[in-house]
């Protein structure tokens, strides 16, 4: 999605991490809208749409791709070089397949250096920081609470008595990204995404530890990868964008959905009608702010706030 007046962008932006599903997702999106784009690729991973990519980018004259290492400062600070906007997400080594303390020590580590990192960039004009609704949603007693917002974070304290290594991990990250910006001034939004289908789904996905909880709470929410970017695209080129933004585009909370969901994760399961156990949830998360946000983008009017 993109405003209909919209020009092809000379701007060059760098996407890190863009072995994963988003980050090559961005790539090919922003590519498409006319960025020069600095694909940096964590460790050993692979750029999915590399091939497509380059074919996009006239024979590769506007994808640079770079290795980068989310604990060598100097890697991501090259990677950055030059460019006036970074599309952030991490994900979970393939070396490391789950979420677990020593996963959210790395992910906060690799959000400071990062920030840091563009903080010292001084062709810097934005930072689109990829959290998740992991980040918003865990709490004590989440049915005392009015409907989730941006306002909204986890508990860490509960996160970590309950071992949701993910949620935790994001918590913590986005904080520590969010106190670097504000500190070294630098323009950053970030993007709380819902559990991201597609394909590479399973049930063994660290987001869904606590899934039976998510639904009962109302917050278990699901995005696409098209949707995803486009918002990330949107947040990132808006001038009025600011703060946290909850980006999901579908909610699960009726037993026909819950059953969907099951079959999404277990394709070869069999399919069972609604359990009577489950019960239509009222829905306790919202993405106004997105929404909104979303629409003026699409129609090229921006309301300051």
């Amino acid at each position: 999605m993109a405003p209909a007046s919209s020009l092809p962008s000379s701007k060059t932006v760098c996407v890190m991490d863009a072995s994963g599903r988003l980050g090559s997702s961005l790539v090919e999106k922003l590519l498409q809208l006319g960025y020069t784009v600095h694909a940096s690729l964590f460790n050993n991973g692979d750029f999915h749409g590399c091939a497509k990519g380059l074919a996009l980018a006239e024979t590769g004259r506007r994808l640079r791709v770079f290795r980068s290492d989310p604990f060598d400062y100097h890697s991501i600070v090259d990677a950055v070089r030059g460019c006036s906007g970074l599309f952030y997400t991490f994900e979970t080594p393939q070396d490391q397949p789950s979420y677990d303390e020593f996963m959210v020590e790395m992910e906060v580590r690799a959000a400071h250096n990062v920030l840091e990192a563009c903080a010292q960039t001084d062709t810097m004009e934005r930072v689109v920081f990829t959290s998740s609704v992991t980040a918003v949603i865990w709490k004590e007693d989440p049915k005392l609470a009015d409907d989730f917002g941006e306002r909204d974070w986890s508990d860490p304290n509960f996160c970590r008595k309950f071992k949701l290594w993910h949620a935790l991990a994001k918590t913590l990250s986005e904080k520590t990204a969010w106190a670097l910006a504000m500190d070294r001034g630098v323009d950053m939004v970030s993007i709380n995404a819902g559990l991201l289908t597609g394909q590479e789904l399973s049930a063994s996905t660290p987001y869904l530890k606590g899934t039976p909880e998510m639904y009962e709470d109302g917050v278990l929410v699901t995005v696409d990868v098209e949707f995803l970017v486009d918002a990330h695209v949107c947040v990132y080129e808006c001038p009025s964008a600011f703060g946290r933004y909850l980006c999901f585009n579908h909610a699960v909370c009726r037993p026909e959905d819950a059953v969907k969901f099951s079959q999404m994760l277990n394709p070869s399961s069999p399919c069972h009608p609604p359990s009577n156990d489950l019960r239509v949830i009222q829905q306790k998360i919202q993405n106004k702010k997105l929404s909104k946000a979303m629409l003026e983008f699409a129609s090229g009017i921006y309301v300051e706030e």
